[in-house]
Order: C-alpha cells, then structure tokens, then sequence
C-alpha cells in the first residue's frame, strides 16, 4: 500500500463545548410503528430521511432464516419528523447499511441474506448482488457485508465486512473490478470495516471498526491515512457533508473511559475535530450503540442506534 501512515490523536479535553444540540420530540413516531434497532440512516436531496431497522428482531448466532414479517424502512419528513411512508416487510432478514446516491436511490447491504440492494425510494428493486443466503469470499459473494458507498458515475464500495474484511469496488451495473484489505491491524488490514463513505476529495473513507480507528484510501485503494485516538473512539458509521466535513458515530470503545464513550464526532478534511457531540446514556442527545450517521441537505445531522433503538436528530447551535 502506498502512502504514509497519519495518526491523529486528540486529547479528550479540548472541546468542551459542543456545536450541535439534540432536536427534542423528533421523528413523530406513531404508537404502533416498531422501529426495533435502527441499524442505517439516509437522507435524501428531498430531505427524507430513510430509516433501515429490524422491527422488533434481534441479532442471533445463526440468523433466523425467514424474513422480518414487519416493514424494515421507515420514511420521515426531516423537517417535521412525521412518518411519510414504510416498507421492507417479508424481505430482509438481518438489516445493516443504508446508503442514498445522487441520484436518490437507495442501497441496502442485509448481512443475513448477504446481500446488497440498489431500490428506488419507494422500495422497488433495482438491482442485487450476492447470493441469497449464500455467504462466500469471491467476486460474487459476500459475507456478512456491511455498507455502500456510490461514487457519482454510480460505481460503488462495498465493506464486506464481518468475516471477509475487504472493501469491494464494482460499476454502476454491478460489475466487479478490484478489491482490497485483508485481516490484520497494518495499513490497508481491517478488523471489520463497518461504515464506508466518499469524501469530496474522492476519498475512500472506512470505519475500521474493532481497530479503532478510520482508514483514508484514495479511489483505487491506496492507503493515504490513519486517523484514530479517543476523540475517534470506536467508529461504527461515517458521513461527508456538503462542506467537506466527515461526521462520524463513535459506537462505544471499551478502551475509553464511560464518560467519553459513545458520541458522535465532526472531522475537517485534514481529521482534526471540529465538534464532538452527545455521550453514552439514554436521555435525548445521548446514544446507546450509535451504529450510522448521516447529513441532510440542510446540514442536520440524523444518528442511527442500534440499543437505543431510536434514530434522533441534531441541529448545529446558532
């Protein structure tokens, strides 16, 4: 790999302060709608924002192998938070990544069925990679796959994830064309590459998961940096706004005290900290398992949790 290796880290106490602020009483979430752990977030240019959840299951070792009988994508007005629309029941077994391109479709990675979905905003399948149920480690299959990212030709990255801890590069139509990353801590090795976004430099920008750190890889997969340390924490899910800031959400590392753990984290281009914002707890503003992130057009930013089980936005302090 080339590049030379980066490591930013950041001492906990110099932002004491956080930039953004929990919006209380969002979504309007109806009684009888079952969210379960919220696993991904998206929001398209329409300011929708796409909740992918389990409705209800947990993860089990083995999967179960029916579908989630309940719908698995719940669609909110980011202004309002009023639910628009829901689908996704009898298809998913095991719900993960949730991704919307430029175009405003939506990816879907479902580490049960091992499997990656391109659909329409209303859920119509527009394309599928993977074996159904199948996991595997070459061109064609994946294991346990966890994220999408599409560049704006509509090729994309995959983090195939859990077991085969690579990152897949593929064209619009589905096409394989490289691969890289294998298991181990050195540049360029994952330990569960989890969330996986571009930058607006074209960078590959991968969660790193049980290595704590976020990797930066330039579009053929050279490696270029890392970026870790408390401020970083344990990164589950990464996002790119409109100016070029990563938004990250720190899951929960073990190796930080309780009081930094869990929080979700603004970087500039460089991957010095802009803002961090939010702690580990269930009160509003807090997380409990923060597993996706993601920014609308309005600059919002919308977290995902997994234990929580609740997705809650954050808008920056005027």
């Amino acid at each position: 790999m080339r590049g030379s290796l980066a490591i930013l880290l950041i001492a906990t106490s110099v932002f004491a302060q956080p930039q953004h602020e929990v919006v209380l009483d969002w979504p309007q979430l109806p009684e009888d709608h079952v969210l379960g752990l919220c696993a991904g977030v998206g929001v398209d240019a329409q300011n929708r924002v796409f909740v992918f959840h389990r409705s209800g299951r947990s993860w089990t070792n083995p999967f179960p192998k029916e579908t989630i009988s309940q719908p698995t994508v719940s669609v909110f007005e980011g202004g309002s938070g009023e639910l628009l629309s829901s689908w996704g029941a009898n298809r998913f077994i095991m719900p993960h990544g949730l991704t919307v391109d430029h175009e405003g479709n939506l990816w879907l990675t479902d580490v049960g069925l091992h499997q990656v979905f391109k659909c329409t905003p209303e859920g119509k399948v527009l394309l599928t990679l993977g074996e159904a149920g199948v996991p595997g480690n070459d061109h064609t299959h994946f294991n346990l796959p966890t994220d999408v990212a599409v560049l704006r030709d509509g090729s994309f990255f995959v983090s195939d994830g859990y077991k085969n801890t690579r990152v897949m590069k593929f064209t619009a139509d589905g096409k394989f064309e490289f691969a890289w990353g294998a298991k181990g801590k050195g540049p360029g090795e994952f330990n569960l590459p989890h969330g996986i976004a571009l930058d607006t430099q074209g960078r590959v920008i991968v969660c790193d998961r049980e290595n704590e750190r976020l990797q930066v890889f330039d579009a053929r997969g050279g490696f270029l940096h890392e970026w870790k340390g408390p401020h970083i924490g344990k990164p589950y899910g990464v996002e790119t706004g409109a100016n070029g800031h990563l938004f990250i959400i720190d899951g929960g590392s073990p190796s930080l005290k309780l009081s930094e753990r869990g929080k979700a984290v603004e970087l500039d281009a460089t991957g010095h900290v802009i803002d961090t914002f939010g702690s580990q707890g269930d009160a509003p503003g807090q997380f409990q398992l923060g597993h996706d992130i993601a920014i609308g057009p309005d600059g919002a930013v919308y977290v995902a949790e997994g234990t929580g089980k609740r997705v809650q936005k954050f808008v920056r302090k005027k």
